[in-house]
C-alpha cells in the first residue's frame, strides 16, 4: 500500500510505521520506546496519538498484533497484492473480497467496512501499474489507448507513457473517429440486414468501408473477402470490356463509314462539301473540325488535308 498525498486514516497511517519495524524495535526492551517515538511521529503529521487515550490505545494494539503475527499487517496485504495479476484484478472490488477472506483470518480488522475503501484503493493503485506497464510494452499507440479505455486519467496517461498533451489528444481523435465509423457501419449493416453475406460484403465495399472493419465487424474471414473481391473485379474487368466496346462503336460513328461503303451520291455530296469548306481555310485542324461540323466521313477528310488532288479521283469514279 502506498502513501496518499491526502490525509490517510489514522489505523492506516499507524501501519504504515509499523511496516518499517524490525524485530529489534519491538522486544520488550525497546517496545515502549518505539510506541512512543510512532506516536510522537504521528502528532508531527498532524494525528492527535500522545495526547489522546483511544488513540495510543489503538497504536499499542496494532503494535501488539504485530508482535504476535510474527509480520505486519501491511507487509502482509502488500505481499497478496504483489502477487496479482492484471486478470485477477478485473474487478477490483471482487478481488477485495477475495483477499479479504484470504487473509481476513490473521487480520479480521481488515474486514471492518471502514477499511475496506483503503483496500480497494491499493487494489486499484494495483491494477493501475500492472496496466502501465502493459500499455509500456505495446507498440505504437495501442498503450496510450489501452489506458484510454480502461478510463484512465489524461494527466497519468502523459505522466506514465511520457507523452504530451498533443500526443493523447491526437490519439483520442482518432479513436473518436474510429467509433464514428464504426457507428456509420452499423447503420449500414442495418440496410441490408437481409441480405446475404457476400451481398453486405459488397455493399460495405460500395461505401468505402476497409476491409479490416469489414472483418471486425461481420466476423467474416479473409476467405470470404477474397471471393467478394474477385468477383468485383471480374464484373469490372466486363463493364470496363463494354466501356470500351461502345466508346469504339462510338468512335467508329463518329468518324463515318470507310471510303468503299460511301455511295456515289453521297460521295459526290461530301467532295463538293469538302471543297466548300477548303475556300475558307486551308489550315488543318479548322478543315478537320468544320468538316466533323458537317458529319463528313474521316476518311474523305484524312483523303482532303493530305492528298486533295485525289478528292477528283474518287469524284470521277462516283459518277460513272
Amino acid at each position: 500500500m502506498a502513501k496518499d498525498d491526502k490525509k490517510r486514516p489514522l489505523w492506516l497511517a499507524m501501519e504504515e510505521k509499523i511496516l518499517d519495524l524490525g524485530s529489534q524495535d519491538v522486544s520488550d526492551s525497546s517496545l515502549e520506546a518505539t510506541i512512543q517515538r510512532i506516536a510522537g511521529d504521528l502528532d508531527g503529521e498532524g494525528y492527535n496519538v500522545s495526547c489522546h487515550g483511544g488513540n495510543l490505545m489503538q497504536l499499542r494494539w496494532a503494535v501488539d498484533k504485530m508482535r504476535s503475527a510474527g509480520k505486519s499487517m501491511l507487509g502482509d496485504l502488500n505481499a497478496v497484492i504483489a502477487g496479482f495479476t492484471l486478470d485477477d484484478v478485473a474487478d477490483p472490488y471482487a478481488v477485495t473480497t477475495s483477499l479479504l477472506d484470504d487473509i481476513g483470518t490473521t487480520w479480521p480488522e481488515l474486514r471492518d467496512p471502514a477499511r475496506r475503501p483503503e483496500v480497494i484503493k491499493a487494489v486499484e493503485q494495483a491494477k493501475l501499474g500492472l496496466l502501465i506497464a502493459k500499455a509500456k510494452g505495446m507498440d505504437g499507440d495501442l498503450g496510450i489507448r489501452l489506458l484510454i479505455g480502461e478510463g484512465v486519467d489524461g494527466a497519468t496517461i502523459t505522466s506514465s507513457m511520457e507523452i504530451t498533451d498533443e500526443k493523447l489528444a491526437e490519439v483520442k481523435e482518432t479513436i473518436k473517429k474510429e467509433l464514428a465509423e464504426r457507428a456509420r457501419v452499423t447503420g449500414l449493416l442495418e440496410k441490408v440486414a437481409d441480405k446475404s453475406e457476400e451481398e453486405k460484403i459488397r455493399f460495405l465495399f460500395d461505401n468505402e468501408v476497409t476491409e479490416a472493419l469489414i472483418i471486425e465487424m461481420m466476423q467474416v474471414d479473409q476467405a470470404a473477402i477474397e471471393g467478394v473481391k474477385k468477383a468485383m473485379e471480374e464484373e469490372l474487368k466486363e463493364k470496363q470490356r463494354l466501356a470500351e466496346e461502345e466508346a469504339e462503336r462510338k468512335r467508329k460513328e463518329a468518324e463515318g463509314p470507310s471510303i468503299e461503303d460511301i455511295s456515289a451520291d453521297d460521295m459526290t455530296f461530301y467532295i463538293d462539301s469538302i471543297r466548300e469548306i477548303m475556300e475558307f481555310s486551308d489550315v488543318e485542324q479548322e478543315i478537320r473540325t468544320m468538316c466533323e461540323q458537317s458529319s463528313i466521313p474521316k476518311a474523305l477528310v484524312d483523303i482532303a488535308v493530305s492528298d486533295p488532288d485525289k478528292l477528283d479521283e474518287l469524284e470521277k469514279n462516283a459518277q460513272g
